[in-house]
């Protein structure tokens, strides 16, 4: 059995099918291109990875964000990955699979993986947790790369609709939600990331004690992007949250820059926009 037959669902396993049927649904999708599948990967495979999912509030290699904009834990660490978890994303940053991730966007630029899972690898937000609105910072600190794709795989079973925790995409003068999606099992999400492609679950929310929201995040990048992706009034920027309409204490009008200290080393800090 290939490692495609192993992960990936008997509906989606020809990528290349795949791919030729949903790639010009997925660049003329508002507000920016995205796309959802659900039970993209093999059921009991995912179920494996569920289970092997590290509680966040229990380990030293997870951070936490706690601020006006952002409740959420993250892990990029593989010291808390088991060998399954971490061949998911070896899978998922294969050739392969970014092979799927070109054509089914039609970014012209060649996408690449990011080792460092900057941003992303296992996400986890807990009761009364939220993400406010943003676009996401565009340069890779490390690689120098342009940031152009998100992909969530979402892992909650038996999520509860007003339990909330939805994922918003919003349009690009932040006066409409065009789309909410409900972040249940074995549901994965792409879309394009650039200046203006606004997203979050701005809500807290409403889940019992004992659940969490839990997704993996993956980014890729290129070298390179169309000049009508940047804003070119802060052509380098980290996470820029965004004010819904009607609503002004979204955001505290300060940004995360990342500092370089010490060659490969980085610190966060805030400072005014």
């Amino acid at each position: 059995m290939t490692t495609i037959d192993k992960i990936i669902s008997e509906k989606y396993k020809d990528l290349d099918s795949v791919t030729i049927q949903n790639s010009k649904e997925y660049s003329k999708k508002d507000p920016f291109p995205n796309i959802i599948f659900d039970d993209f990967f093999s059921e009991s495979y995912l179920n494996e990875i569920l289970k092997d999912f590290p509680n966040l509030n229990k380990t030293k290699h997870s951070y936490e964000f706690n601020s006006k904009q952002d409740k959420k834990l993250a892990a990029t660490s593989t010291k808390i990955f088991s060998d399954k978890l971490q061949s998911f994303i070896f899978f998922l940053n294969s050739h392969i699979f970014l092979n799927f991730l070109q054509n089914l966007t039609g970014i012209k630029e060649t996408l690449i993986s990011d080792p460092y899972l900057w941003g992303g690898g296992l996400h986890q937000i807990n009761k009364g947790g939220f993400l406010k609105i943003h676009s996401d910072f565009n340069i890779h600190p490390q690689l120098k790369l342009n940031r152009r794709i998100n992909l969530l795989i979402y892992l909650n079973k038996n999520w509860e609709e007003e339990w909330g925790g939805h994922l918003e995409l919003w349009n690009k003068d932040m006066s409409k939600c065009e789309k909410k999606i409900l972040p249940i099992f074995n549901r994965m999400v792409i879309f394009n990331t650039n200046d203006f492609s606004y997203h979050g679950h701005p809500e807290p929310m409403l889940c019992p004690d004992a659940q969490s929201r839990k997704s993996i995040a993956l980014y890729y990048y290129s070298n390179g992007r169309p000049e009508s992706e940047i804003d070119k009034k802060n052509q380098i920027h980290s996470t820029l949250f965004q004010n819904r309409k009607n609503t002004d204490d979204d955001v505290d009008k300060t940004k995360i820059e990342f500092k370089k200290i010490f060659g490969k080393f980085y610190i966060r800090k805030k400072s005014t926009y």
